[in-house]
């Protein structure tokens, strides 16, 4: 009896520190508080590892920003130190972990530190329409800023509306942006979300490359206007960007 009761009180000892290896367990309930995030981000000046930096400070998440001001070659060394296959901004490390690609990062912070925050409830009408601006964001609209950019690069002249392109392309996909922003003050549909963070950017680089004239797009003027207002962009820029843009793309000639 003695020897099992023994038995009984090593294999408690051994759940409870189970247990403790994995998490915290909520008092009278199942579920496991994760660890703190223990994120670092490797950054460059004015390129998309901005919208990690301007999440967290919408989170009010610690966080640990890793550049060298003003100097987009000694960052890079960081960075491909970092993720050698794959030297890419944002790299982010979150606890022994490195990621990339600014979506899929931003996507695990809010899981584990949005609580509900900076995305609609997936019940909500507004959840699919945050689905498919997080996803345009790269998936289809810097895809064609950037590729419209080089294109006219090449071709050595301003990128006109209709210039003989035979696929969509910037202007069309900016009335699209611009359609949806006629019945939604957000990308994420009446709520300030995480989608807006990742449209600011492709839309930021369409003026900056010159690829199009935003002012023909006056409710994708409010937008941002909006957003960059916000105290957390305003932070970023602070912390991310002192300095402006290094090393700013040439934009294209104006017609």
């Amino acid at each position: 009896m003695i020897k099992q009761l023994h038995c009984a009180a090593a294999l408690m000892m051994f759940v409870a520190a189970s247990a403790s290896a994995v998490g915290t367990k909520v008092s009278g309930d199942s579920k496991v508080i994760a660890p703190p995030l223990d994120l670092t981000i490797y950054h460059l000046e004015g390129r998309r590892s901005e919208r990690i930096v301007w999440l967290s400070e919408e989170l009010g998440i610690p966080y640990k920003l890793e550049y060298k001001r003003g100097d987009l070659a000694g960052s890079m060394k960081t960075i491909h130190d970092v993720s050698p296959l794959m030297p890419v901004a944002p790299t982010v490390r979150i606890g022994g972990q490195v990621m990339v690609e600014s979506g899929a990062i931003i996507e695990l912070i809010l899981a584990r530190e949005g609580h509900g925050r900076l995305e609609p409830a997936t019940s909500s009408p507004d959840y699919p329409y945050y689905l498919q601006w997080m996803h345009f964001a790269e998936g289809s609209f810097a895809a064609r800023v950037i590729g419209d950019y080089r294109v006219a690069m090449i071709q050595g002249k301003p990128k006109t509306p209709a210039g003989g392109y035979k696929l969509v392309d910037t202007e069309a996909v900016l009335i699209f942006m611009e359609d949806f922003l006629s019945k939604h003050p957000y990308f994420g549909g009446s709520a300030f979300s995480a989608a807006d963070i990742m449209m600011l950017f492709p839309t930021n680089i369409t003026e900056a490359f010159n690829v199009a004239d935003l002012s023909a797009y006056p409710h994708i003027i409010a937008w941002r206007t909006n957003v960059e207002g916000r105290p957390a962009y305003k932070k970023m820029l602070s912390v991310a960007r002192p300095d402006g843009v290094p090393g700013a793309p040439k934009p294209l000639p104006k017609t």
